[in-house]
């Protein structure tokens, strides 16, 4: 796998037994919260990186089996993480592309699916499908020897924010203070909490079971999804060679008993779900991952900036919103917050600090359409496939069909799942 080298010098982890000063500090350690950090100190700003799990190392994802955090990047994303410099870095033999996408109602009807086609859309690919650990490893990389950004593991503690810059105080006893604070520290993020920005939350009553499989057929280059009767949806992913990731979103009941299967019991459910439609296409598929399961619901936070009265805090990733997976874009939405963000901060007018109010309010209003409109129809789209009555299955199944005879309604579906915007 290639390295990210740089002749700049080795950063350490730093201690956070001390009092620091930085122009921005960057409060997670997730992909979104390190592609951020990492792009601030290219910038030129002095940038500093909090996360309880920082000074854990993680490894270069080896051998023939894939992680279980399995992502799909959008156009949009390989774009940003080549402006970071890192695409080139990442093992591509590890990277699946996906050249067509293939949805399935839940009659059954051979005519109620949509097909998505690279080809037809005139795009090499319309996403790739990697490891989170492949991302992480790589960002980890270049961000040990970017010399304007330090990594502390550490909790924020408190947050404290005046008209002029802000001040986090550490649980380990350190202090930072900074002109702006960024927030990507997940789905149930302190910091917003603490600074009194409401959110809209709703629970899907769903779960997702995430394995990993090898299939006796190729899968293609094409990811599979299936919208089940009650409610259901699986989704396949393909994975270098024949592999595919199961996502399987489903009541908390049948969760449970999907993740005590043994193998055969596995085979005898894709026998029954979607009328065998998944063995059809994919062939005997055999378990190489114990499944895990994580609950679904919706989030969006009132505001990606505060406090109200002098904002100096960001919120990007799942710290200001959460999705439903049946889109694969949680991630690419939360990169697009780090694109937008950098863009604006690197654009500002050589008077105006990183915290400045318009600059904040530029960046709250550009996230705010793209945000509300992806997490609007993926609600809807959920919501309609999980209605029974046979008004709305008929409405739905003839809507797949509508959709997949018309070659411009479904270039706009490719172009928002493609996530093109400008950022340069």
């Amino acid at each position: 796998m290639s390295e990210v080298h740089t002749n700049l010098p080795f950063r350490p982890l730093t201690p956070s037994l001390q009092n620091k000063t930085a122009d921005v500090v960057v409060v997670g350690g997730g992909i979104v919260g390190k592609a951020c950090a990492l792009g601030l100190a290219q910038s030129g700003l002095q940038t500093i990186e909090i996360a309880p799990d920082l000074g854990q190392s993680i490894p270069s994802p080896q051998g023939s089996h894939w992680g279980q955090r399995i992502y799909a990047f959008s156009p949009s994303t390989q774009k940003l993480l080549a402006q970071l410099q890192i695409w080139d870095a990442i093992d591509h033999g590890r990277l699946q592309t996906v050249r067509d996408m293939r949805i399935y109602g839940d009659r059954g009807g051979k005519e109620d699916y949509l097909h998505l086609s690279a080809f037809e859309a005139g795009t090499p690919q319309l996403a790739w499908i990697g490891e989170s650990d492949l991302i992480e490893h790589t960002i980890d990389q270049a961000s040990r020897f970017q010399n304007k950004l330090e990594r502390i593991s550490d909790v924020v503690k408190k947050v404290n924010v005046d008209s002029e810059k802000t001040a986090l105080h550490l649980k380990n006893g350190g202090t930072i203070s900074a002109k702006l604070i960024i927030a990507a520290d997940g789905a149930n993020s302190p910091i917003r909490n603490e600074l009194g920005i409401t959110v809209s939350e709703e629970s899907y009553a769903q779960s997702a079971v995430v394995a990993n499989w090898s299939c006796a057929y190729p899968h293609l280059k094409t990811a599979f999804q299936w919208f089940l009767p009650g409610g259901d949806i699986v989704a396949m992913l393909p994975l270098p060679g024949k592999q595919v990731s199961m996502v399987w979103s489903t009541s908390p009941e049948n969760t449970a008993d999907l993740l005590k299967l043994s193998q055969t019991q596995w085979a005898d459910q894709f026998a029954f779900i979607a009328n065998g439609a998944i063995l059809k296409q994919l062939g005997e598929l055999k378990l190489y991952s114990i499944p895990i399961a994580f609950p679904l619901r919706k989030i969006r936070a009132e505001r990606f900036i505060g406090p109200e009265a002098s904002p100096k805090v960001v919120l990007i990733g799942d710290a200001a919103h959460v999705m439903h997976p049946l889109a694969g874009q949680g991630l690419n939405l939360g990169l697009r917050d780090v694109a937008v963000l950098l863009n604006t901060l690197s654009k500002r007018e050589s008077f105006r600090q990183p915290n400045d109010l318009v600059l904040l309010r530029r960046y709250e209003r550009q996230r705010q359409g793209d945000t509300s409109a992806l997490l609007w129809v993926t609600d809807k789209l959920k919501k309609l496939f999980s209605a029974t009555s046979n008004t709305k299955r008929q409405l739905r199944n003839w809507g797949l069909d509508l959709v997949n005879k018309s070659h411009f309604i479904k270039q706009r579906l490719i172009e928002r799942a493609l996530g093109e915007i400008g950022f340069e």
